[in-house]
């Protein structure tokens, strides 16, 4: 049966973002919308985590849990979801660091 996901991208390859407009609808750059079976949301998923390199991707489906969505991610990413005692949270990571340039003297 058909259910809803939404799929989120930041820096991906185009030809990814093309294979998810096979399937659902692009509502603004980088976020899909549809409603596919399972296992054409678990093969977009599986094409997703091949390609997404250091770019980054999540999905939100729905399943049988108190909040009646999963959370799916991959790639590089500063947001991490953690279960705690049945509810999914999203855990920040502190940012990258960026080295000064140092001058030469």
């Amino acid at each position: 049966m058909p259910s809803m996901v939404v799929i989120a991208t930041t820096a991906v390859p185009d030809h990814l973002r093309g294979a998810l407009s096979r399937w659902t609808s692009e509502v603004v750059p980088g976020i899909f919308v549809g409603s596919v079976s399972a296992r054409v949301r678990d093969q977009l998923w599986q094409a997703v985590t091949e390609v997404v390199g250091n770019g980054a991707a999540i999905l939100i489906h729905p399943t049988d849990t108190e909040q009646g969505y999963a959370i799916r991610t991959a790639g590089t990413r500063r947001r991490i979801p953690v279960d705690f005692d049945g509810l999914t949270l999203i855990r920040m990571t502190a940012a990258p660091r960026v080295k000064e340039m140092q001058s030469p003297s």
